[in-house]
């Protein structure tokens, strides 16, 4: 497994004899005028995708008819794939089962893929241990640059940054579903995540990819030339994480998403590491008992709720796991090893 941070061991971006097919993931709900952006933006790249697969509930109409308005002369082929199913996890796993390409590219329906994005994605499988690639989805509200970007530390805190990623492509341990793309084979080894709970966004199922690639000896790539521009479009629905307001609900459910993917993914002492961690300091977002009071001092008036949804969260995620561990599951048995995909 390539060391994070490090250079890559081999060479990126030489021009291979042939580029691999490229379908595009899009699950979409009710924002049509996002997803039309979306849709013509794939139809300028310089590598046409192979096909476009758009992940719908079949109550969503708007979207429905969004796509209907586009006729059958457009570009590149554009096929959905319906779910009665809520949430993001069933759109995309009814999406996954119609996709052809080689590769599978993800990006969200509030995204405009800059003109090389499948391009870019193709030429980043060049090494036969590459497992996915990704890169950064450029946001209007935040500009800085960064370079840590990606990375779960050794006790379990995740780092994300996708937004901000600056400088030469590097392995990492997570890839944003914003922009992101895998090894057909890889991604329908480890599909998309039923177990997470949550009824809109199904937030960290990016981790439930990721880790068991990562476990299982892929290297994953963040390369910020491979670019989107991210449009934050509002969400239907409680979760409003990312969008600056605060619901116990989705509190607790990400928090019990993370907290299950990241005890599968520790191990030992560094497990035992992330519970204490998690629970006695944890994040701004995500606070344990020791943020607390420094919230409340900085005026935080849903520190006490945040905090218990966070508490709430933990443990659900914990009893989930020990459920998972009787069960046996081991989605990284069957994970095909690098090269061989």
């Amino acid at each position: 497994m390539v060391r994070l941070g490090a250079p890559l061991p081999f060479r990126r971006h030489s021009i291979p004899l042939s580029l691999p097919t490229v379908s595009v993931l899009v699950p979409s709900w009710r924002r049509p005028d996002a997803l039309k952006r979306c849709l013509f933006a794939l139809g300028r790249q310089t590598q046409a995708p192979f096909e476009v697969v758009v992940g719908l509930r079949a109550n969503d109409m708007e979207s429905t008819d969004c796509l209907d308005s586009l006729g059958v002369t457009w570009p590149y082929p554009i096929r959905r794939a319906v779910t009665a199913e809520p949430g993001v996890i069933a759109a995309m796993n009814a999406a996954l089962a119609e996709c052809r390409g080689d590769i599978i590219a993800l990006t969200d329906d509030d995204t405009e893929p800059h003109g090389d994005w499948i391009e870019r994605i193709s030429m980043g499988f060049d090494d036969a241990r590459i497992g996915g690639v990704g890169g950064r989805d450029w946001q209007t509200k935040e500009r800085t640059d960064c370079t840590d970007v990606g990375r779960v530390q050794w006790f379990g805190r995740v780092i994300g940054n996708h937004h901000l990623g600056a400088g030469p492509p590097r392995a990492v341990d997570v890839l944003k579903g914003a922009n992101a793309a895998y090894r057909a084979p890889l991604l329908r080894a480890v599909g998309f995540d039923r177990r997470l709970v949550g009824t809109g966004a199904q937030m960290f199922w990016e981790l439930a990819v990721c880790l068991p690639l990562r476990r299982a000896g892929w290297t994953l790539v963040f390369d910020p030339k491979i670019a989107v521009d991210h449009h934050i479009a509002p969400r239907h629905g409680d979760d409003q994480r990312h969008r600056g307001l605060f619901a116990s609900g989705p509190q607790r459910d990400a928090v019990h998403n993370e907290t299950l993917l990241l005890l599968e993914h520790q191990q030992g002492f560094a497990r035992l590491a992330f519970i204490a961690w998690a629970l006695l300091v944890g994040t701004r977002i995500e606070p344990g008992l020791a943020q607390l009071p420094r919230l409340l001092l900085l005026g935080d008036r849903v520190a006490l709720a945040r905090w218990r949804a966070t508490l709430s969260g933990r443990m659900l995620g914990w009893h989930a796991w020990r459920e998972a561990v009787a069960r046996g599951d081991q989605v990284a048995h069957h994970i095909p090893e690098p090269g061989d995909a």
